[in-house]
């Protein structure tokens, strides 16, 4: 399926095709903080804030269900990165209370911010390429007639 960019360029595909969703594709976009269809539009209107819709092809949003996953993945994965980096510095170092507090926390604090957007932009994304909670292929208002 061929979507028209902005300003009617045809240059990028999206990332629905006939044959499903490209979960690849979307999550990159989702960590991009772009809309896992079309890639162009936004998916936060805020620092952790989903946006409603597309601004540009208008896929609905509000059926996302992030909850808590995103902070627990930003911490599993900070945790995972800094825990072996503190305990070979304490180890081989022996560092004073000071320096890990002035430094350690700052660093945990400032990793663990930077993450969360791009995470729980991906979260919203892998919801939308599997097709779970409002994002399925026919959401619950259809089947009302």
């Amino acid at each position: 399926m061929r979507v028209a960019g902005p300003a009617g360029s045809n240059d990028w595909t999206s990332a629905e095709t006939a044959a499903g969703r490209n979960v690849g594709l979307s999550v990159w976009r989702g960590v991009r903080g772009r809309c896992p269809r079309c890639g162009r539009g936004r998916l936060f209107c805020a620092f952790l804030k989903v946006d409603d819709h597309c601004s540009v092809c208008r896929l609905d949003f509000t059926g996302h269900r992030a909850d808590d996953l995103p902070a627990y993945l930003v911490i599993v994965i900070v945790g995972h990165v800094l825990v072996p980096v503190i305990l070979w510095i304490e180890v081989d170092y022996a560092p004073s209370l000071a320096f890990q507090l002035g430094v350690y926390l700052p660093i945990t604090a400032l990793a663990s911010i930077a993450l969360l957007q791009p995470v729980k932009g991906a979260v919203v994304a892998l919801q939308w390429s599997l097709r779970m909670h409002g994002f399925d292929a026919h959401p619950p208002d259809e089947f009302r007639a």
